[in-house]
């Protein structure tokens, strides 16, 4: 059962490792068939040196319910799947803690846009969300952490494709894409610009924001009805 998919989510999850932005088993890919309905998620707690297309899970959308698969799916599925129900318009999602996003995410600070690096990819300030309550974090965890991502996105007016990934409060980043592999990419660069926004707020703490101008230049060329970046 989605054969193509789970290869495919599994070569995504094996890019983490690569790019270094997880340590251990801290990070899971997944991907989602919409015709179908089917998720398919990295395994709980396996290693990467020996995980195997095959180990990838088969979850239904819409329950939550594994529909193929011997090993338990990621504890961060229902995360996942909130996501995935919200916009139609992402087809894979990546968590990590990779270090510089966590420390944003620690801080409670959002991500600022302060460059073209940025805005190459993110139309704006990547949002960290607001801290869960006591009854979110004790009755169904990583339902209510997708649920306050989503919340955060909604409160606060911006495009889920439009700013592509997120820092949870006191927790770490999710990104997400079209596909699996565009996901991971997204998750890759969220943690270089975390990493270049903590050295340009260290060297200059007081810096503005990029203005918006050359915000709407980097990112509209490359995403924009009118995109001309890269090749047809």
């Amino acid at each position: 059962m989605l054969e193509e998919l789970k290869l495919e989510v599994y070569k995504a999850n094996m890019m983490l490792p690569k790019y270094n932005i997880v340590t251990f088993t801290w990070g899971n890919v997944s991907g989602i068939d919409r015709e179908s309905g089917l998720l398919v998620i990295k395994p709980s707690g396996v290693e990467y040196e020996v995980m195997k297309p095959e180990d990838m899970v088969v979850v239904d959308l819409e329950t939550g319910k594994t529909v193929e698969g011997n090993l338990n799916p990621s504890s961060d599925t229902e995360t996942h799947r909130q996501l995935y129900l919200t916009c139609d318009g992402i087809g894979g999602v990546v968590h990590t803690h990779s270090s510089f996003a966590t420390g944003w995410a620690q801080a409670h600070m959002d991500i600022p846009a302060l460059g073209t690096t940025h805005s190459d990819d993110f139309y704006g300030a990547i949002p960290c969300t607001r801290p869960m309550t006591t009854e979110e974090i004790k009755n169904d965890y990583e339902w209510n952490t997708g649920a306050v991502i989503v919340d955060t996105f909604k409160s606060r007016d911006i495009s889920m494709t439009d700013v592509p990934g997120v820092l949870v409060h006191s927790h770490g980043p999710f990104a997400w894409d079209t596909t699996p592999t565009k996901a991971v990419k997204k998750a890759v660069i969220l943690e270089e610009v975390a990493k270049i926004a903590y050295y340009t707020k260290t060297l200059a703490p007081n810096i503005s924001n990029i203005q918006q101008d050359l915000l709407d230049k980097h990112f509209l060329r490359k995403h924009g009805k009118d995109a001309y970046y890269g090749q047809k």
